[in-house]
């Protein structure tokens, strides 16, 4: 009855612009298109694309948002008089490493950054991504793919996201090669960084995306060798888009002097910032000191479309989101501006994902990044039956 082979490969930041650019393995995956990127970034789009859940059910938005009362971080309370010179404790090098130390600590197991959150504002918050979102349960009590994947009995691989990419892909080629595998979920993950750096500089993507072009072949030909039936399909969450500017908004809010922690709180993300009203009668003020900036307040039905309007407002009441190009600098996330960022208005061109495949998937229309879940999820039921009928 056959052996068939469902691969999906996940690969951060591929972006519809990027894939029609540079022709992306246009002869080996011909049924392509965009996808609607989910609002947010790459811990929300992955909960998102993990579970075919938007933000407001699996409860996964931004990493940091304001809960004193159950921070994780309440030691930065004692420790931040002592972390001096405040120039060392910015250094990349040096946040990664007591990320690393405090992520250990903590006992997490998702993925964990404390990128560069001020340490004196870290005890105002909680942190979300606590489990690894990929293994079971990861997004309980909405079922994963890992989830779905142990329920259908099948044989299957997914990659472990802190792996080197080439141990992943190394690990991928040795499943195809088994005749009994019947779905890899194969996670590759440094062209974000990639395009980060160098979004304008097209050889340096054309290279990238060869090399990629190369590896996916070899895999495929493997994966055809012991199998009788392959399809290939390549998924993405989000595109890349060049720097037009940046804004300081956190200089804008602190004109106001208000108190943080009493009048108000904010997460100042990439490209947009996140406020609680604390004191209610401050909130007309910083609606009114971020207006000018080039950015908009987003309404009560944004949210609802961009499926993040959260009754509890975990993440925010009131979100500012820069326009496409523009960077929060110094953010949470960062004190320099990068070539290129994500995390814009999900309608911009650049912003959206894509999906590439060896096969139509005319039996689940694609429209944005949650139907990628219903198209894995309709792959594997079909391998059941498949192998029922076996």
């Amino acid at each position: 009855m056959g052996n068939p082979l469902q691969i999906f490969l996940f690969m951060d930041a591929l972006g519809w612009q990027v894939v029609e650019k540079h022709a992306f393995l246009s002869d080996l995956l011909p049924y392509r298109q965009a996808v609607d990127m989910q609002f947010g970034y790459s811990c929300t789009a992955l909960p998102t694309i993990l579970t075919g859940q938007r933000p407001d059910v699996h409860r996964h938005l931004s990493l940091y948002y304001y809960d004193p009362e159950h921070s994780p971080f309440w030691l930065f309370r004692y420790l931040n008089p002592l972390l001096k010179p405040k120039s060392f404790w910015q250094r990349g090098r040096v946040r990664h490493l007591l990320s690393r130390l405090t992520r250990t600590l903590l006992g997490y197991t998702g993925y964990f950054q404390l990128y560069s959150v001020p340490f004196d504002r870290l005890p105002f918050f909680n942190y979300c991504e606590k489990r690894d979102i990929f293994a079971p349960g990861g997004l309980a009590p909405v079922p994963n793919l890992h989830d779905v994947l142990l329920a259908s009995g099948l044989n299957f691989h997914m990659s472990d996201w802190r792996r080197p990419e080439a141990a992943n892909l190394a690990a991928a080629r040795a499943q195809a090669a088994d005749p009994a595998m019947r779905f890899l979920f194969i996670y590759v993950a440094s062209l974000d960084g990639l395009l980060h750096l160098h979004i304008n500089d097209d050889d340096v993507i054309r290279r990238q995306l060869d090399a990629y072009s190369n590896e996916y072949r070899a895999l495929f030909h493997i994966a055809q060798e012991h199998h009788d039936q392959v399809c290939l399909t390549v998924i993405s969450d989000h595109g890349m888009t060049p720097l037009r500017g940046t804004v300081d908004l956190q200089a804008d809010i602190d004109k106001l002097n208000l108190r943080f922690g009493i009048d108000y709180s904010a997460c100042y993300d990439a490209t947009m910032a996140r406020f609680w009203f604390l004191n209610p009668t401050v909130r007309p003020a910083i609606i009114d000191a971020l207006t000018p900036a080039p950015g908009h307040w987003l309404s009560e039905e944004d949210m609802r479309r961009y499926g993040i309007a959260f009754p509890d407002h975990q993440f925010g009441e009131a979100f500012f989101l820069l326009d496409n190009g523009f960077q929060v600098i110094p953010s949470d996330m960062g004190l320099k501006p990068l070539p290129g960022m994500h995390g814009y208005a999900p309608e911009e061109a650049e912003s959206q994902a894509s999906i590439l495949s060896t096969h139509p998937f005319d039996d689940c229309p694609i429209r944005a990044v949650e139907d990628l879940f219903t198209l894995m999820k309709k792959r594997i039921e079909k391998l059941k039956k498949h192998a029922c009928h076996s």
